[in-house]
Formats: structure tokens, sequence, C-alpha cells
């Protein structure tokens, strides 16, 4: 899978991606990351990249021209075209289950925004999919972009050791996952429940479903309870 980042601040995104399970899974060719320099493809002899808003108000709006200028050169460098994401609190909420349709794509490209966000004719033309991390604000789009990164390569075959490793996680199921533990057995009298060491696995498998249901029912009682888990099959 091939993942282009256009943001302004593309050595940012390239520390987190060049690190732990991420980074190795890079190494590995797993996934390819590209970010791109958007201020590169602007035709401003300044190098600027934003403007003020028509109608007033306060900040700066990412100009188009450098934008789209920036996804067509993109577009050229690979044979199939990319599924465009924008960063954006107005985006939908992202979830485990759009991660893991994403992850079954060729080629997603991700949009960072900044200032007080992109033209809106940029949206028109090329943005596919909004996408929001979350009800709030941060001041650009390279955090959320790297989240959705991160979580679809974990999707990927060859990033984790097995399926296991995430479809026993929080939300995979639409439950959140079971408390776990690991040594000392014993901390200043705090002990872990005795199944977790009885070897039976049938009883362990039994009171991890028991414990996601109740800490699901417990501190997200939001979260609809699925039998089935939100990817598909092939997924």
């Amino acid at each position: 899978m091939r993942i282009d980042i256009l943001t302004l601040f593309p050595q940012l995104c390239e520390c987190f991606l060049n690190e732990s399970i991420i980074g190795r899974a890079r190494a590995k060719g797993v996934a390819e990351f590209f970010c791109h320099n958007i201020r590169d493809y602007t035709e401003s002899r300044q190098g600027r990249v934003d403007d003020a808003p028509f109608g007033g108000g306060t900040g700066l709006i990412m100009q188009i021209q450098p934008i789209l200028s920036c996804h067509k050169a993109v577009s050229a460098m690979a044979d199939s075209p990319a599924h465009v994401v924008y960063m954006s609190p107005q985006g939908k909420p992202l979830t485990q289950a759009r991660v893991c349709e994403l992850s079954q794509l060729e080629r997603v490209e991700i949009l960072c925004g900044h200032y007080e966000g992109v033209d809106e004719r940029v949206l028109e033309l090329i943005v596919d999919e909004e996408i929001s991390v979350g009800d709030f604000v941060v001041t650009g789009g390279e955090l959320p972009a790297l989240m959705l990164a991160d979580a679809i390569t974990r999707m990927l075959p060859g990033t984790l050791r097995n399926e296991e490793a995430y479809s026993l996680e929080s939300h995979y199921n639409g439950l959140l996952e079971y408390p776990q533990y690991t040594r000392p057995w014993d901390w200043q009298g705090m002990t872990p429940p005795e199944v977790l060491r009885s070897g039976h696995h049938a009883n362990i498998r039994a009171w991890q479903q028991e414990e996601s249901l109740r800490r699901t029912a417990e501190k997200r009682p939001d979260l609809p309870e699925r039998s089935q888990r939100p990817c598909a099959a092939d997924c």
C-alpha cells in the first residue's frame, strides 16, 4: 500500500513514520509512505501558500493553487489513482471499521490543512472523504493524518505478528479490550485474577469476553455491541 501525505511540515511526519512498529513496517516494504511539502509547489515568489479569507475573519486560508499543483504532481508518481482524505473536524468520525476498509485500497492520499483550513474549492475538486479523529481542533492536520496512517498500517499483513495482535484490541469487535497484566504477579498485595495462570484456555477466553462486555458497558455504553467484527470479511 502507498500512503502520500500532503503537508506543510513533511519532516514532522517523517520523524513519526520512521519509528517503532510503523517504521519497521516501512523498512520491510509493508507500506510506502511519501511526505510532500505543499510549499514546494507554490507559484508565489515569496513562497506563500495562504491568504486572508474573502468576507473577512480571523486567520489565514491555505490557497488552492499550491495544493492542487502538489496533488497533480503526486498523482503522476503512481499508476493508480488515490483515495484522497482531508483531515477535518467537520469530517465523519474515524472508526476501526473505516480504517479496515481503507486498508484494502492500493493508495491513500492524506491532505493536511493548517491555519484556518483550506479553500473550499479544494474539497470540491479533489477530496473524496473528510475524516475527523475527534470533536476537537488542533493546529494542523499532521497529527490526525499520522493517526490515520498508523491505524491503516497496523491492519496490513506483515505489520504485526498475526491477526490476533489487532483483532482482540478495543473497537475491533465493537467492544473494549479486556484488562491485561504482566510480571510481577504480586505487586504490593495486588494480584491479577487467578484464572490467568490456570492454563485453562477456554476459561481464560471466557473471562476475557466477560471482562470486555463489562468494561464496554462501564466505560463506553455508547458503543454498540456487535457479535461480528466491524471489518470486511476479507480484511
